[in-house]
């Protein structure tokens, strides 16, 4: 596995301020209001940007031993393939008996047709796994994919996000959780703060 490269992740954050913090009034998805929105899927699907989104993570969870990374989708899909391909391109599987990182997708509810699968991709259960999402606020949406990975026999190991908007998401899940929560900027490393 490599160090932390500081020019990918400086790189990631100049990106973020300049692409990603959209100013103005919105209602966020915990119903809270706030004068700007940091959009981060105009960062997670951005051609540059995405390819620095999975080394910077993996820099983050560096001392974590997990086999799967995702989340609940939508906004942890594009994080988690991020993740996956940097892992590939690092020689993970080397470094971890011969086992690529895999990815999952979290749904929101249980599909009620076909295999009726909360969690699609490779199978969780029995598996260290950590939960990604690119933003967050309340920690409501990394919370909702820990208790479906946990329902699934998945262990979860942790919790990574792009961005912390500093409003007590570390805290909730944490306490909520009962595991690590890491996040690669706050609102002062991308100008908000």
């Amino acid at each position: 596995m490599s160090t932390p490269n500081s020019s990918e992740r400086d790189r990631l954050a100049e990106l973020i301020a300049a692409k990603a913090v959209v100013r103005g009034t919105v209602t966020l998805s915990s119903g809270k209001e706030a004068d700007y929105y940091v959009d981060l899927r105009r960062i997670s699907l951005d051609g540059e940007a995405s390819a620095l989104v999975g080394p910077v993570l993996l820099d983050l969870v560096q001392d974590w031993d997990f086999q799967a990374v995702g989340g609940l989708t939508m906004g942890a899909d594009p994080v988690a393939f991020a993740m996956v391909h940097a892992a590939n391109a690092r020689g993970w599987a080397a470094a971890h008996d011969g086992a690529p990182l895999d990815a999952f997708v979290v749904r929101k509810a249980e599909k009620a047709h076909g295999l009726q699968r909360r969690i699609e991709g490779p199978d969780v259960a029995g598996r260290r796994v950590v939960a990604v999402e690119d933003t967050s606020t309340t920690g409501g949406s990394v919370l909702t994919a820990v208790e479906a990975l946990r329902a699934a026999g998945a262990e979860v190991v942790g919790v990574v996000v792009i961005v912390d908007r500093n409003t007590g998401a570390q805290e909730k899940v944490e306490a909520a959780a009962g595991v690590p929560y890491r996040f690669a900027y706050g609102l002062s490393d991308i100008g908000l703060a």
